[in-house]
């Protein structure tokens, strides 16, 4: 046989690639001086929102500072740039934390970006293969579940800055680590636990006297100048800082706080590993990571299209999902390449970034070009930064990430297996991870589905006046109506009501008008209940068989016999052969 030459073409219909889609969009429906300028303002806002933001968040993941500041710059512009949602910023997120926390501490910076890198080729393989559709059947007590608990294990990770506390190694296991900071409160320093009170105070308050300036910019700028001025003048007084903690190698010798450099181009298996040596690569170290990258790809898929599904909302645009996991895993391919971690869509950020007057992607363009001029020009001045001011930052973002109204609201009026499921996602979650929470959390969610189904899914006999019917049935017919899909778990239920059909029936009529759906399993079920039924020596009528259980019937051989098996397509028609059948 010859090869059919358009066979290969016929697969790239399947298959999604449309890069700068959202860009495109902008300017095809006209972008004037007033768009650029809302753009330019919102970006710059968004911009200063995200540079301390992308420091903490960096830190909390268990790397220097300067890499969640990479991140934003590399993987905020490049994703902004290629991807399927107008307004969205991208960069490192707190969602993030629980995985890349415990890779970095037991990989280092090296498998850390090796990881993302890895998760960046899966994120494009997701959305060429177009899965960010599939994205929205992960049911919401599972998404609610599972982020209400990572603000949870955020939170947790803060105390040690927030307080002070001198503890040399968190443990990796969420009960370990508070049984860590119950030791160490002993070690409590009162000048950390006030220079983080008093930034949140500012960050709770701030907003209610005006948005126009972001309140992160004024409580961490008066955090970090108040805490110079005190340490200059007032002997004793001493907090832990950025300078403090982190350093970088220039000239041969460490230099402390955040290097006044660009991102610069590395090979992310040449970065130190959790011993310190270099990473490499091999198959050994990439078959280890393996799990991790998936981790990393399945939450930056979610949380990406959770925030432009939130941007969507609030702008009334709609995002292309498979184009912006494109662009989230090209974003996550290139940051690691200079010095970036794991980004996603950043829903706080997207929010501010709406309320600023974003009106494309630009935004965030402009947005990332601020991050960078601040590391050319603030990078010396960062340094001075309290942890305790950072760690209030993010315990704030712990807290509004966790939405406790929202999760209450939900335990109160949702279904008892909704909360179940919620609860379930969000003890799993702070117990072990985010990705067993979710596996687990989704067949749960399955199960629960399928007995709902199994409940409405039922097969009756009909011995009383029926809408459908316009005159009394012979007492030789023996009418069941069937309502619901059949499949696994509920064609077992449905076609039980079968194997009695009292003595004087000689035609059996099965109503399937309200069955939309048969699977695999309820072809078996049915076929034998058919099979039983002609043993017994009845006639039988298949009426009212919609379009996808006519074809799942004939392509497993059932199909009309003469005298002996009818199908029809409307109910009326069969009962009418039933009727010609015992006449």
């Amino acid at each position: 046989m010859s090869p059919n030459p358009t066979a290969p073409a016929s697969l790239f219909p399947k298959l999604a690639f449309r890069p700068f889609a959202a860009l495109k969009e902008t300017f095809a429906g006209g972008y004037s001086r007033s768009d650029l300028r809302a753009d330019l303002l919102a970006g710059a806002v968004v911009g200063v929102v995200a540079l301390p933001l992308s420091m903490a968040l960096a830190i909390a993941s268990g790397v220097p500072p300067q890499h969640g500041l990479y991140t934003a710059i590399v993987a905020g512009g490049l994703i902004a740039l290629l991807g399927g949602s107008r307004v969205q910023v991208s960069g490192p997120t707190a969602a993030f934390v629980v995985i890349l926390a415990p890779i970095s501490a037991q990989f280092g910076l090296g498998g850390l970006l090796l990881a993302t890198l890895m998760a960046g080729l899966m994120l494009i393989a997701m959305g060429v293969t177009r899965f960010g559709r599939l994205i929205q059947f992960i049911p919401h007590p599972v998404t609610i579940g599972f982020t209400a608990g990572i603000g949870v294990v955020i939170a947790t990770l803060q105390l040690k800055d927030l307080f002070g506390l001198s503890i040399a190694s968190m443990p990796d296991h969420y009960v370990d680590r508070v049984a860590t900071i119950g030791r160490a409160l002993p070690t409590t320093r009162i000048t950390d636990v006030g220079v983080g009170l008093l930034t949140l105070a500012i960050l709770l308050f701030w907003p209610r006297l005006t948005k126009k300036v972001p309140a992160p910019l004024v409580a961490l700028a008066f955090a970090g100048l108040g805490c110079a001025l005190l340490e200059r003048f007032v002997p004793g007084f001493d907090v832990a800082t950025i300078r403090e903690r982190f350093s970088y190698p220039s000239g041969g010798e460490l230099v402390p706080g955040i290097p006044q450099l660009p991102p610069l181009f590395v090979l992310p298996w040449t970065l130190p590993s959790g011993d310190g040596a270099p990473l490499g690569l091999d198959w050994h170290v990439i078959s280890i990571l393996l799990p991790k990258a998936f981790a990393i790809a399945m939450l930056g898929a979610i949380e990406s299209l959770l925030s432009a599904v939130v941007a969507d909302g609030m702008t009334g645009t709609q995002h292309d999902p498979d184009a912006e996991l494109i662009a989230q895993g090209v974003g996550n391919v290139a940051a690691p390449f200079f010095g970036g971690i794991a980004a996603t869509g950043a829903i706080a950020r997207t929010a501010t970034n709406v309320r600023a007057g974003a009106r494309s992607p630009i935004a965030a363009i402009v947005h990332s070009l601020i991050v960078l001029a601040s590391v050319l020009v603030l990078a010396p001045w960062l340094g001075y930064l309290p942890m305790a001011a950072l760690a209030a930052l993010l315990l704030l973002v712990a807290w509004n990430m966790s939405e406790v109204k929202h999760v209450v609201h939900s335990i109160k009026t949702s279904p008892k297996s909704d909360v179940l499921v919620l609860l379930a996602c969000f003890v799993l979650t702070v117990l072990f991870d985010m990705v067993i929470a979710v596996s687990w959390g989704v067949a749960l969610a399955s199960l629960l589905f399928m007995r709902r189904m199994i409940e409405i899914t039922e097969a009756k006999l009909v011995e009383e006046e029926h809408p459908i019917l316009r005159e009394k049935l012979p007492p030789e017919i023996a009418y069941y109506e069937i309502a619901g899909p059949l499949f696994f778990g509920a064609a077992q239920k449905a076609m039980s009501a079968l194997h009695t059909v009292h003595d004087r029936a000689r035609v059996v009529v099965l109503d399937l008008h309200s069955v939309p759906v048969i699977d695999s399993t309820g072809r078996v079920n049915l076929e034998s209940a058919l099979g039983r039924l002609r043993r017994d020596g009845l006639k039988v009528v298949l009426a009212g068989v919609r379009p996808q259980p006519r074809q799942v019937l004939a392509q497993a051989g059932i199909v009309e016999r003469p005298g002996e098996l009818w199908i029809s397509a409307s109910v009326p028609d069969g009962l009418a052969r039933a009727r010609q059948w015992i006449a």
